[in-house]
């Protein structure tokens, strides 16, 4: 649960309690003073939010500063620098995709920024809470990003894999499959990564991953979600080379794409998806509604829902290929 953050030190006793000289104001002089300095604002009551467990470790941790990277009406993302690097945070509405970075509220968007804090305005995330601009949230859930399937290398039901397949390409044959945002044709990253897949060859895939990384518009391109998708899906698969692809596919993306993608992709390597991935994941080994799954996951942002599902597709062709061959 989350406690208030660090008491603000009152400075009422002057500077001299800290060793440093004062010189004595004239009295009117010093009533203006004491008239034109306003103590910082405490914060104000806390809003309860579901907090994903995949950034446990710095919300648990101690009160750091933090940026704003974007405030948009479903969302505002935080900036937050580490000893391990830069990590990403969300305050997300119940109406936006479940991040595994998330703190999610019980509110909707209503149209406005969610903050009214620009990008590079301070904040803090840490000792039990995420403070941004007049808003300050704290966990009063958690939830797990990494959804719970049965055995290490699960078994995906088949009619749940050709249908998921299907609602993805439609009648149209994989080869000709476009996605918005990414060049196709037969020179195309989307077509290398296909004839990887032909050959279950997680080296070429790892090239191709060069290309894709990145890739498209927006706070997460196209190229980007693919490979999340793909590196989430081999992770959740068991399959033996998932944590070398995830890391390999993460460090390309060091200074070759947003903070947010890269940070989503990090999550990807441990497993870690969104809400809506997760729920077709764990229906595809019968846990729950297939076709909403699908139907939810598909209509995620412009193309993130569609490049999530090629990634995941991905991974299971890369998984079943792989066991062909052994």
């Amino acid at each position: 649960m989350r406690t208030a953050g660090p008491p603000h030190t009152a400075v009422e006793h002057g500077h001299a309690r800290l060793g440093v000289p004062t010189i004595p104001l004239p009295r009117d002089a010093a009533r203006a003073a004491h008239r034109s300095v306003r103590p910082p604002a405490a914060p104000g009551p806390s809003v309860p939010a579901a907090a994903s467990t995949g950034v446990a470790e710095l919300l648990r941790g101690p009160a750091r500063p933090a940026t704003v990277l974007l405030s948009v009406p479903a969302a505002v993302y935080l900036t937050v620098p580490t000893t391990q690097g830069v990590e990403v945070v969300g305050v997300l509405t119940a109406d936006a995709a479940r991040l595994p970075l998330g703190l999610v509220l019980s509110r909707r968007a209503n149209g406005r920024p969610l903050v009214n804090a620009p990008s590079g305005a301070p904040a803090t995330v840490g000792g039990g809470r995420v403070c941004v601009g007049d808003l300050s949230v704290s966990a009063a859930a958690w939830w797990d990003p990494r959804p719970r399937l049965p055995g290490v290398t699960p078994s995906l039901l088949p009619e749940g894999v050709r249908t998921l397949r299907t609602a993805l390409y439609g009648d149209a044959p994989h080869s000709g499959f476009t996605l918005a945002g990414l060049p196709g044709g037969p020179s195309g990253p989307l077509a290398a990564l296909r004839g990887a897949v032909r050959r279950a060859d997680l080296e070429a895939a790892l090239r191709t991953a060069t290309r894709l990384v990145g890739l498209g518009p927006g706070l997460t391109p196209a190229g980007d979600d693919v490979l999340a998708g793909c590196v989430a899906g081999l992770v959740l698969l068991g399959h033996p080379a998932a944590e070398r692809f995830g890391a390999g596919v993460h460090a390309l993306a060091a200074g070759r794409t947003t903070e947010l993608s890269r940070a989503l992709l990090k999550h990807a390597a441990l497993g870690q998806v969104s809400g809506e991935f997760a729920a077709v994941v764990r229906a595809l080994v019968g846990q729950g509604d297939l076709d909403g799954a699908i139907t939810t996951l598909l209509a995620t942002g412009s193309t993130s829902g569609r490049a999530m599902t090629l990634g995941l597709c991905t991974a299971i062709d890369l998984a079943e290929r792989t066991t062909r061959t052994r």
